[in-house]
């Protein structure tokens, strides 16, 4: 159970994530950082904004310049935040993420050292030693469970495939349960808007590979605010009714372009519209001046901004154009 907390503890850390917001990466400062003629001027404004000094020239490095800056950020707020459960929500999905890897290294018997962050609850490594190991008994339960019956799938069917969409349903089980624990209904609703947007992807992306729904129903993830059986009904129809199942959420402007791409097109704009309105429920937090969301908005608008910068620096990298990188930019 979550510890009771008082109404000092967020007074304390609401007044810290107000002074902490205004070291976020402002638009403006993604623009010059975007525009930016040479890579020192771009070290020289991510020092600027608190970033540790990185080399451009490697991807590796980004990450990991990138990566000490949140776990920064999150050691940070864990010395203030009233329930630690609320920096897990955030740290939980690269538990999933790390377990995915390291399951496909195993099948296909290849290092998976490159591929892991070292962001989650658990240390990476030691997840890598639990799972090759075969004693997962120190493991969350949740994790535990998820990774056993994934390693189960990946064991009968050697398709890796169906082995992350076991990992995918358990991350997103586990992330309610974490939000229950909290009592916070903002947090619960971050998680359900995040399921409709893990849905809503599922739905379109199963219909442009021109797969049943069968097929789907084996990918839907319970608990969003749309029903699964709404959801395989517009399956059934090939698309048809699927901006109206959304109309009245957070994923209207991402049902409709993920209707427009169903007929022709990239899905670049949908998947970046399903990340904006997640992002949008998120910003909802900036109304409210005391209680845990301050808290989870401050960290959601964080992990938009790693991403972001990753998509920014990636792409500099490749030599992509200034006006491609932006269409890919959350907001």
């Amino acid at each position: 159970m979550s510890k009771k907390i008082k109404d000092t503890d967020y007074l304390v850390i609401s007044a810290r994530i107000r002074a902490m917001e205004t070291g976020l990466l402002t638009g403006e400062r993604m623009e010059q950082i975007l525009t930016s003629r040479s890579n020192e001027e771009v070290v020289k404004l991510l020092q600027e904004s608190g970033y540790p000094t990185m080399s451009l020239e490697s991807p590796g490095a980004m990450d990991a310049a990138i990566a000490t800056a949140r776990e920064e950020t999150l050691q940070d707020l864990g010395d203030s935040a009233p329930d630690n459960q609320y920096l897990n929500i955030f740290k939980l999905k690269y538990d999933y993420h790390n377990a995915k890897a390291i399951l496909k290294a195993q099948a296909m018997n290849t290092d998976p050292d490159h591929m892991l962050a070292d962001l989650g609850r658990v240390p990476a490594a030691e997840l890598k030693e639990m799972i090759t190991g075969g004693d997962m008994n120190l493991l969350p339960p949740l994790l535990a469970t998820a990774i056993a019956e994934a390693k189960e799938v990946l064991e009968t069917t050697r398709d890796p495939q169906l082995g992350d969409i076991v990992l995918d349903r358990w991350m997103y089980r586990d992330e309610m349960e974490t939000a229950e624990t909290t009592g916070s209904e903002f947090l619960r609703g971050y998680v359900r808007v995040s399921i409709d947007a893990a849905n809503l992807r599922s739905l379109v992306r199963t219909l442009r590979m021109g797969k049943n729904a069968a097929f789907l129903e084996g990918v839907l993830v319970s608990g969003g605010t749309v029903g699964e059986s709404e959801i395989l009904t517009v399956a059934g129809n090939n698309g048809g009714g699927l901006a109206e199942l959304y109309a009245s959420t957070e994923l209207k402007d991402a049902a409709q372009a993920g209707a427009d791409a169903l007929k022709v097109g990239a899905l670049t704009k949908f998947e970046k519209l399903c990340d904006d309105a997640v992002s949008g429920y998120l910003s909802g937090a900036q109304m409210v001046a005391f209680g845990e969301a301050p808290l989870i908005g401050y960290l959601a608008a964080r992990e938009t901004e790693y991403t972001n910068l990753r998509i920014l620096l990636m792409g500099r990298a490749a030599g992509l154009d200034p006006e491609t990188i932006r269409a890919r930019l959350r907001t």
